[in-house]
């Protein structure tokens, strides 16, 4: 029960955010000229592909055994 009720409650939030968020965006009337959108679109790029080269090195480095702890007990 606790369970459902938190996801009902953190559902809500996050619906009650994407709502204020959107109804805050429309409210603007500034427009995002196109130095805007391309400098979005690169972070976002960059974003992702640091992501993903961090989650590489993590895979690589379980699987390579450098995370092993070699010390005795």
């Amino acid at each position: 029960m606790k369970t459902w009720l938190l996801a009902v409650v953190l559902g809500a939030m996050l619906i009650g955010a994407i709502a204020l968020s959107a109804r805050l965006w429309m409210s603007m009337d500034n427009a995002v000229g196109g130095h805007g959108w391309a400098a979005l679109v690169i972070g976002a790029v960059l974003t992702f592909v640091v992501g993903a080269g961090l989650m590489a090195l993590v895979f690589f480095s379980s699987r390579r055994g450098y995370d092993e702890d070699d010390r005795e007990p």
